[in-house]
């Protein structure tokens, strides 16, 4: 019991972590998602190339650049935001992909349609095209935000004192191998799954909203 409790009280850290991550991310891809729609080339190229080296690089290299390499020489990172750095730049690519996905969804007539009425680029996208690209985005969104739950225990590598953080601490001093991580794991499942189920009621609700 004492082994859950400790495991237990490292979840609000996990959660911080990975919901600061997150919204961190999903500013950061707008302006991303943005660039890969311009009208100019290479700010599209630009803004790929970004996306794909948030994307391509794995998340505890990243991490581990950032709180070991720019922590080391340049700024002294506290765990937790080297941590929450990493992970939110990371979202950041995923989501701006995920954004793209919802832009490419809005038929194209939506934005013939509103231009022919005259509307300023930034009316339509804030009424006519965000409003729909969000709706079909919010599935990845959420899809995403439990992938990013479970990337959220490589923290533990640079101290952050979460849920893989204490687990790893009581496997050394109890000599128990198993049970600390199959509570681990249970804890994990206990808060992924309402997230899980909200992305597939999202999921089934938005789409027949699209059949209607």
């Amino acid at each position: 019991m004492d082994l859950f409790l400790k495991i237990l009280a490292a979840v609000p850290v996990t959660l911080f972590v990975t919901l600061v991550s997150f919204a961190i991310g999903a500013l950061l891809a707008l302006p991303l998602a943005a660039g890969r729609r311009a009208p100019y080339a290479i700010v599209r190229v630009l803004s790929k190339a970004v996306i794909d080296i948030l994307r391509g690089i794995p998340p505890v290299v990243f991490i581990f650049i950032l709180f070991f390499g720019v922590g080391s020489s340049v700024i002294r990172w506290d765990p937790v935001v080297a941590s929450i750095m990493g992970l939110g730049l990371i979202s950041a690519g995923h989501l701006a992909e995920i954004y793209r996905g919802g832009l490419l969804a809005v038929p194209a007539g939506q934005f013939e349609a509103s231009s022919a009425l005259g509307l300023g680029r930034a009316t339509i996208f804030a009424n006519v095209i965000g409003p729909q690209a969000f709706r079909v985005a919010i599935p990845g969104m959420v899809t995403w935000l439990i992938s990013l739950l479970k990337d959220s225990s490589i923290v533990s590598t640079i101290g952050v004192v979460e849920i893989m953080f204490v687990t790893n601490q009581a496997a050394r001093s109890t000599g128990e191998g198993l049970l600390p991580f199959v509570i681990a794991g249970a804890v994990y499942i206990a808060i992924g799954s309402p997230l899980a189920a909200l992305s597939r009621w999202l999921e089934k609700k938005l789409s027949f909203g699209r059949r209607g």
